[in-house]
């Protein structure tokens, strides 16, 4: 395959750029740290690929878009949002040692964006290349989701710098997930005196949790799992209130269909008792077939590579629900997603890079 490259990667640069984004901390809803992180991840931008990287607005924060010109014809797709709160730097600040570097939002996704932009720069020719970095992946992507599929429509190829699969494997399936909140009103009244004159919300919600763990079908990938409930004052009055909140996650969407309709069907077991349901499976499947062709192409730049249909989602199924082709896992190889051991592989760094490099390549000589 030919190829048109300017000078090769250096991982020293890398590490340079990914410090300065981790550095910049940029939980998700907050908006100050967000704005201040879409400064540093446009300032990244426009050193490495020159050019403008232009600030988005959203209700969420700034997303970050830099064009290479030319006609689009693919979009790199990431986010500088992370899960750690603010302080979290000062606990565990960046760090490399060990053939390791650390620190919050190195393996999702803040090593991904670097790679991503550093293997761009190795490009001579820069047009019909797009990178989108949204503010607000981390937390159902609504402000950005209008925007991220208006441009990967008008590319026609995504690329999603998300953190690789396990052994730095590419993510060539994703399940549809979604968290609904069941809220339980019952009655209260007093534990010791008059339990009979209360609707119980904690039993309703019991009864509730049991019914909803058993929609699951692991069999065919589908899984429903309460995560969080709350219920109750004080120890001597029967629950007025409860609320249960329920992950899901889906490979069709005809399970898709099923569990919404499930939820929407609940009805209390108690006499009194009344249930409210918000939420939905927010994020459609990504089925391995939107990644067929570009992960053949991966294989190509990379033999041996593998790929991986996997349970998290990304902004990618949003972009392969709309029938663009799709792949996924192009970031950080490494670990510890939304962890404190979360790490990224240095030594992997470049080569991930070249990869990026590699598929822009392919598909504009497509």
């Amino acid at each position: 395959m030919t190829t048109h490259r300017t000078a090769p990667v250096s991982v020293d640069a890398m590490l340079e750029d990914l410090q300065a984004l981790v550095e910049v901390e940029s939980p998700s809803r907050d908006l100050d740290a967000l704005t201040a992180s879409a400064k540093v991840v446009a300032a990244v931008l426009e050193k490495r690929l020159g050019g403008q990287a232009v600030l988005v607005e959203s209700a969420a924060g700034p997303h970050v878009h830099w064009s290479g010109g030319g006609d689009p014809r693919v979009l790199i797709l990431g986010h500088h949002d992370t899960v750690f709160p603010l302080g979290t730097l000062a606990r565990r600040p960046f760090r490399v040692e060990g053939g390791h570097a650390t620190g919050p939002g190195v393996f999702d996704m803040l090593g991904g964006l670097v790679q991503a932009v550093h293997g761009v720069a190795t490009l001579a020719d820069r047009s019909g290349v797009e990178i989108l970095v949204t503010a607000d992946e981390e937390v159902g992507s609504r402000a950005s989701r209008a925007l991220l599929e208006e441009r990967a429509r008008a590319c026609g190829a995504v690329l999603v710098v998300e953190g690789a699969a396990d052994g730095g494997g590419l993510k060539t399936g994703r399940k549809g997930c979604g968290t609904f909140r069941v809220s339980i009103a019952g009655r209260a009244s007093h534990a010791g005196l008059e339990p009979a004159a209360g609707v119980n919300a904690l039993v309703e919600a019991a009864h509730q949790v049991v019914h909803l763990a058993a929609l699951g079908r692991p069999g065919i990938g589908t899984t429903v799992t309460p995560t969080v409930a709350q219920a109750g004052t004080l120890d001597n009055v029967v629950p007025a209130e409860a609320t249960v909140i329920v992950d899901v996650r889906v490979e069709s969407a005809a399970e898709k269909d099923r569990v919404e309709a499930a939820f929407a069907a609940l009805t209390p077991h108690l006499d009194g008792a009344s249930i409210t349901v918000e939420g939905a499976v927010g994020r459609p499947p990504m089925p391995e077939s939107a990644s067929t062709e570009l992960f053949a192409l991966a294989q190509r730049l990379l033999p041996g590579i593998e790929g991986a249909a996997v349970g998290g989602g990304s902004d990618g199924n949003f972009t392969a629900a709309l029938g663009v082709p799709t792949l996924d896992g192009l970031g950080a190889v490494g670990g510890g997603a939304h962890a404190d051991h979360e790490f990224l592989v240095i030594d992997a760094m470049a080569e991930r890079a070249g990869l990026i490099a590699g598929l822009v390549e392919a598909i504009r000589g497509a």
